[in-house]
């Protein structure tokens, strides 16, 4: 399957649509590795892109996890698709027993610009949520949705009416959401995420670098503007041709630039990888997730 040529904006757009180990309570595995110890953790999406067009990668998570802690990773965040699943709170918890691996959090998607679909947005959200808890996660990355064209001034509106409440759902459940940007929320001058910001100014920020360069937005100038608000990133290199390498540190970004500024206005928080292929892999996966954390280690702490 040529699974390394879908992309996360065909994610983005299409998810929309989409033995038991011992309960770990959220200080002491997630919220507590912030205490002067910062962790480098990855996202499941490598793995999940090789199921759509649900991305559920639930049926290889015990290998996942296995790759995770091969990598030396220290937490794992996971897809709205995983905790759709009934009996997944205890799978879940069995793997981190098992490997040792938290999971830290999870990425979400609802077309929030759609009032029809907030009925459906609302009821996703409190069983995605609740599940994230039980498994002692601590954050939720939001993505808004992606209408395809510019969104108008009532479609932002009901955006952030409904991201309001599942802001909510998250604060309920001891989970700290951050909204999560891909392409489409920059285009058009930035009105989706301008808008957004505009009208929901209490939600933190969880960019994704490499997004943001391939929205022609300098995601060192974006640190220094919003860094007070970003409590989650995400880190993916591409090379000189723009096609993203099989690992960190193997392309073009300007790291080191990034690190620099994540540092000047004082990010605390920890780093999550987030791999994807656009040509055929040359290493095995766990390789390049190795390989991506022993750079992160070496740049950014």
């Amino acid at each position: 399957m040529d699974w390394f040529n879908i992309s996360r904006r065909g994610f983005v757009k299409m998810l929309g649509t989409a033995a038991v180990g011992p309960f770990l309570p959220l200080s002491s595995m997630a919220l507590g590795q912030r205490n002067g110890n910062r962790k480098i953790h990855a996202h499941l999406w490598m793995y999940a892109s090789q199921f759509p067009p649900d991305w559920d990668s639930t049926p290889i998570l015990d290998r996942i996890f296995s790759d995770f802690k091969y990598a030396g990773l220290d937490g794992i965040e996971i897809m709205d698709a995983n905790l759709r699943n009934e009996g997944i709170v205890p799978k879940l918890r069995r793997l981190i027993g098992e490997y040792g691996i938290p999971v830290i959090g999870a990425s979400f998607y609802g077309d929030m610009w759609n009032s029809s679909m907030h009925g459906h947005i609302r009821k996703d959200a409190q069983k995605i949520i609740r599940n994230l808890s039980l498994v002692g996660a601590s954050h939720l990355g939001i993505t808004v949705g992606d209408a395809g064209r510019k969104k108008t001034e009532p479609e932002l509106d009901d955006q952030a009416m409904i991201l309001r409440e599942v802001i909510k759902i998250c604060h309920d459940n001891g989970i700290d959401p951050n909204l999560h940007n891909h392409t489409f929320e920059m285009q058009y001058d930035q009105v989706d995420f301008l808008g957004t910001l505009e009208r929901v100014p209490e939600i933190n920020l969880g960019p994704d670098v490499n997004w943001l360069i391939r929205s022609g937005i300098d995601p060192v100038k974006f640190i220094h503007d919003y860094g007070s608000k970003i409590t989650f990133i995400h880190l993916r290199d591409q090379d000189e041709k723009g096609l993203w390498t099989d690992s960190l540190g193997t392309g073009s970004t300007d790291f080191h630039g990034i690190s620099r500024a994540l540092k000047k206005v004082g990010y605390n928080g920890d780093f999550t990888i987030e791999l994807s292929y656009e040509r055929q892999p040359t290493h095995d996966l766990k390789e390049d997730l190795k390989k991506s954390r022993e750079y992160v280690k070496n740049v950014f702490l």
